[in-house]
């Protein structure tokens, strides 16, 4: 029997970092113009913080439309309770996360430090590519 792909072997890893700090404008508008659904956050010395996602900037969004302001940060709209999964988990463990979680995507992590990042799209990819 073959092994089975990795996450790192599909992950992207070229990745959109956002900071706590940014304005949720100009993170918003770097989601849209990379056609993602959402952006790691990490801090001054790159440790993973959060996630911004899309559904987050909708509702940052919809807080600037009452109040006609963006003045808020990042910090302020992203998920912090965030789970990662590993470079070396096989693909098909991949994909039963993905089935039992509600999350479009997934930090990954290698010995703790943040090294990419993985979505269905990419799972799906590696299974089509592997056994399809």
């Amino acid at each position: 029997m073959t092994d089975r792909p990795k996450i790192a072997d599909y992950m992207a890893r070229n990745l959109v970092m956002l900071t706590p700090g940014m304005e949720i404008n100009r993170a918003l508008h770097l989601l849209l113009g990379h056609r993602i659904s959402g952006a790691p956050v990490i801090d001054d010395s790159a440790q993973l913080v959060g996630v911004l996602s899309k559904k987050d900037c909708l509702r940052a969004a919809l807080n600037a439309s009452y109040y006609q302001d963006w003045g808020d940060t990042v910090a302020n709209y992203m998920s912090t309770d965030v789970q990662t999964l590993e470079a070396d988990l096989d693909i098909v463990a991949a994909a039963e996360t993905f089935l039992q979680s509600a999350y479009r995507r997934f930090p990954v992590t290698q010995e703790g430090r943040l090294v990419g990042q993985i979505s269905r799209a990419d799972v799906l990819r590696a299974l089509a590519e592997h056994w399809g």
